[in-house]
């Protein structure tokens, strides 16, 4: 519905226009009336209404000043001048303000009616015409923004151009969206929801869809440093019931200062998508800090010489220390060969159908050579039919990693050694000299045969402290070490003891050691 808005110093006449015609049925409701032109050119600005009915003689200001002044401060509504005079000046006066309709009074109802219904008619074809060139304008943009990340613009843009599209920054950075739940046509959250920003007008960010990908890009160290300060926060809060992140991915390449570097950010976003496979349990993004530096690409990308492949060898010498640590009933080794094959296969440029592949031949020879060594220990063993669809329909590593760590306990406690009375031991060796990684009790405990509730309370009972306090022990008295070398840099510290995030690791050694680490090494150097 189209607004209206009414000017007359007469009262009678203002009621009249009211009643004149049935302006519902021409979809207009009255908004506001005035009897002077102060008051009326104050209402109009304020309320901007689709159509001004203004009588050309009022108290103040003449309605021909109202309209002038009025579009002189930007309203570009209709109006209808109506006056008593038939004097042509008034007119011309109006005819100047972009005035199309001049009635005289006493008003005629059919001129009235034709006058407001081309008006609306008119209205409604400029709306038509302003929606198709915005969507013409946005899908321009969205084509300029894609090829402009992709590297692919026939001609690099001009600042004039950068500035129209509101793209000059200090810096960028390309965030790629993705749902989880793909039969959910529709995300539920918004990313500007997600970092608790306001876009207005993009100044944060642009978004895109593109190759059934959402695509961001950041601009200005603001945009930046709201996506840094969600990924510090998600690192290290868990996921609430309900949260967004539960069913959300994302990938974010490196930050680059100019418009001609973005697709260099892209790249490594687009590739951390397709690693989606190798993320841990329950991670929800990969940023450019976790690509393999033999993917990281440049502006003269060369040819990938640091892989890994798939050979032969590298069958064998696996395959080989399994058998060997699975007779041996050495769980320590067990436990370690395969996050050393976890790290492996990370560092394979190869396709992930090839990688799984490589894992259930992996699994199958050793089955084979077990089943040769122990024919009569009749080991539980799924056909293999069945170890092979349950591979290849794994979305993740981790989770094959986790099925063949389950058989191997299940083929040594088969075999004639199901004690368990060191497994603390093993995985208190294994904590000592893993701490410094992003190690969970939920990624542990099945990699030595527990559920890691189960796990928790075990090693709390026996070690008297929580896994994670444990763990933070490791980290901060190791940290106390680097620190009293006086080689790095506080936050280097925190990295190389296992906090990517320096204030959390601040927060940690301040709660365990009563004072800062700067005030640590203060006190130890003086």
């Amino acid at each position: 519905m189209e607004t209206l808005f009414i000017a007359d110093d007469e009262f009678s006449i203002r009621e009249g226009l009211k009643c004149i015609i049935d302006w519902e049925s021409l979809g207009f409701q009255l908004c506001g009336e005035a009897s002077n032109g102060d008051d009326a050119l104050a209402q109009i600005l304020a309320l901007n209404p689709s159509l001004v009915l203004l009588d050309v003689k009022m108290p103040k200001l003449h309605g021909t000043e109202v309209i002038r002044l009025a579009r002189d401060a930007g309203f570009q509504g209709k109006c209808i001048i109506l006056s008593g005079y038939s004097d042509f000046k008034y007119a011309q006066e109006a005819i100047k303000s972009g005035v199309r309709f001049y009635l005289t009074k006493p008003l005629d109802e059919d001129e009235l009616f034709e006058a407001v219904n081309e008006i609306r008619n008119l209205i409604e074809q400029e709306k038509e015409h302003s929606e198709n060139l915005n969507a013409l304008k946005s899908r321009a943009k969205n084509v300029i923004l894609y090829e402009l990340i992709t590297n692919t613009l026939s001609a690099p843009l001009s600042q004039d151009d950068a500035e129209h599209l509101r793209l000059i920054a200090d810096s960028y950075q390309i965030v790629i969206c993705e749902d989880f739940n793909k039969q959910d046509a529709t995300a539920p959250y918004t990313f500007a929801e997600l970092l608790k920003v306001t876009n207005k007008e993009n100044n944060i960010f642009e978004h895109i869809e593109a190759d059934n990908k959402d695509i961001v890009l950041l601009k200005g160290t603001h945009g930046l440093n709201k996506l840094a300060e969600f990924l510090a926060n998600f690192e290290y809060r868990p996921l609430q019931d309900g949260s967004p992140m539960g069913s959300m991915f994302i990938t974010y390449g490196r930050p680059v200062s100019s418009l001609e570097e973005i697709h260099l950010s892209y790249e490594d976003a687009l590739t951390l998508l397709g690693r989606r496979f190798f993320c841990a349990q329950k991670q929800h993004a990969l940023g450019y800090e976790d690509l393999p530096k033999e993917l990281a690409k440049t502006s003269e990308t060369p040819p990938h010489s640091g892989f890994l492949a798939l050979d032969g060898d590298l069958f064998a010498d696996f395959v080989n220390r399994f058998i060997d640590y699975i007779q041996s009933y050495n769980r320590k080794m067990v436990v370690e060969t395969l996050s050393e094959l976890e790290d492996t296969m990370m560092q394979v440029e190869d396709d992930i159908n090839n990688i799984k592949l490589f894992l259930t031949d992996i699994y199958l020879q050793i089955r084979e050579k077990m089943n040769q060594n122990y024919a009569s220990a009749e080991i539980p063993f799924e056909a293999n039919s069945t170890v092979i669809d349950f591979i290849n329909n794994q979305n993740y590593l981790y989770e094959i990693i986790r099925f063949l760590s389950e058989q191997f306990e299940m083929i040594m406690n088969a075999t004639g050694n199901p004690s368990r009375d060191t497994i603390l031991d093993d995985i208190l060796f294994y904590i000592d000299h893993n701490f410094t990684n992003n190690i969970k009790l939920e990624t542990i405990a099945p990699l030595f045969g527990y559920n890691s509730a189960y796990l928790g309370k075990i090693f709390n009972k026996t070690v008297g402290e929580s896994f994670n306090s444990y763990i933070d022990h490791r980290r901060i008295d190791y940290s106390k070490e680097l620190l009293l070398e006086n080689r790095l840099k506080v936050y280097e510290i925190a990295e190389q003891v296992g906090y990517k995030n320096v204030d959390y690791f601040h927060k940690k050694f301040k709660k365990y050691v009563g004072e800062s680490p700067a005030e640590f090494r203060k006190r130890m150097d003086s």
